[in-house]
């Protein structure tokens, strides 16, 4: 904590120092070396070399340089890879949310917090923004490290018209999902595809935990929930999903979850129900349906006394500026940040991709405003942030999903019978107490 506040101190020494010398566009042209997880073509690339073309313009001096570096782990590991041989090229990039810990704890990122403080309007610029989103932003004693971007939430898809057809009704928590998921469950058609198939089960079991009572992660990052009785009722609530119900199962689904990749394409073709989706999919499946598409909040827990049953993990990438860049460069990099957090540019993404758009006045003006007019399932996700949680962000953040997310395979898969659940999430535990002992 005191080598943690020296270096706020140093950084708001410095940010005093440009207030009072502010950044003035330079006769020499600043470059912004952008990261962008992506592919090289396609459409987000096309929409994000628009975006820098219309930022070029208001700032001739400032020249943003896209540089698209694959998914988000390729991304990571190329920054991560640029700052062990100490030949840093990225300036700004957009990455996983959930890094935020790691590249505070290597001291490699800069606080967004430093540019916001000197900004005219900085509270009502953090206050636009969703609080369900800024939790991903924040370190433990408040500082605002990243700005969110392209951010997005697992929802309830179903078939309406089956639904219908069936007359059953949207299911609001655990108990009312397994019964409608059994009603329209046939040979030819799951009641739910769950995707937790393969290596990366944590982000819906997440939901999950949370519903049952103990989100895996609070505000520490040196504390992990993973034992928890609620841990234990989500990774046997998944686990069921695919048992049959002779095996005390309930039987809607395959054994070991859907693969994620697969499971939209699944649903629009008529072979499930129901599916558990990122909103980062709506734009797609609602292309590809043939039947109407309905949208609700994830069904994770346990009735309340409304019958209720409301849990979600947020996800997605922020906005992260590096500290080997030139203090011009940066500067020229939040300009760039606020920009592409502005309301106009968040509601034309969002309206773009699908992915929900950050800010609450991006969804007052159009683009966005039109879309959900027609189509309001995009307003899903949005509403269901009243119920979502902060996503999986400890220290050791890597090492540690590496371990929850062996140990839930191991289990959902029925690699390890759930009688050695307990068993298998104690373990975990323990490894991951081991890593988290020195930050605590």
């Amino acid at each position: 904590m005191l080598q943690r506040s020296l270096r706020m101190l140093c950084l708001l020494l410095v940010a005093s120092l440009l207030a009072v010398t502010p950044f003035v566009q330079a006769q020499a042209q600043v470059v912004v070396d952008f990261y962008y997880p992506t592919a090289v073509d396609g459409p987000i690339t096309q929409t994000i070399q628009e975006y820098a073309t219309k930022f070029e313009a208001m700032h001739p001096n400032i020249k943003i340089n896209p540089v698209y570096t694959g998914s988000y782990t390729q991304t990571r590991d190329t920054i991560r890879t640029e700052l062990a041989a100490q030949d840093v090229i990225v300036d700004v990039a957009v990455m996983l949310a959930t890094d935020l810990t790691s590249f505070v704890e290597e001291e490699t990122i800069v606080p967004a917090q430093q540019f916001i403080d000197r900004m005219e309007n900085g509270e009502a610029f953090v206050a636009n923004f969703f609080e369900a989103f800024l939790a991903n932003c924040r370190d433990e004693e408040g500082t605002i490290w990243s700005v969110p971007f392209q951010r997005s939430t697992p929802i309830l898809y179903y078939n309406a018209d089956l639904f219908r057809a069936e007359g059953v009704e949207v299911p609001r928590n655990v108990n009312e999902l397994i019964e409608v998921a059994q009603k329209l469950h046939t040979p030819e058609r799951a009641g739910l595809l769950m995707p937790v198939a393969g290596g990366f089960p944590i982000w819906l079991y997440q939901s999950f935990a949370a519903g049952f009572g103990q989100p895996l992660i609070e505000a520490d990052p040196a504390k992990v929930y993973f034992n928890s009785d609620a841990s234990l009722a989500a990774v046997e609530f998944l686990t069921k999903l695919g048992m049959p119900t002779s095996e005390g199962g309930f039987g809607v689904g395959p054994m070991g979850g859907s693969v994620w990749g697969d499971t939209p394409t699944a649903f629009t073709s008529g072979q499930a129900a129901m599916i558990y989706h990122t909103t980062g999919s709506l734009t797609n499946i609602l292309r590809n349906a043939t039947f109407e598409v309905g949208v609700a909040f994830l069904p994770s827990g346990l009735p309340n006394e409304n019958g209720e049953g409301y849990a979600a993990p947020t996800g997605g990438g922020n906005l992260y500026i590096f500290a080997a860049t030139e203090p011009e460069v940066q500067e020229a990099a939040w300009l760039w940040v606020e920009f592409l957090a502005s309301d106009e540019v968040q509601s034309d993404w969002g309206a773009r991709t699908g992915y929900v758009a950050a800010t609450r006045g991006a969804w007052e003006i159009d683009p966005l405003k039109t879309l959900v007019e027609e189509k309001p399932q995009y307003l899903v996700a949005r509403n269901q942030l009243a119920h979502a949680y902060k996503e999986f962000d400890s220290y050791r953040s890597i090492d540690v999903q590496l371990i929850i997310n062996n140990a839930l395979s191991s289990i959902i898969s029925g690699n390890v019978p759930l009688s050695q659940a307990k068993a298998t999430l104690d373990a975990a535990q323990a490894q991951i107490d081991s890593l988290l002992a020195e930050y605590r």
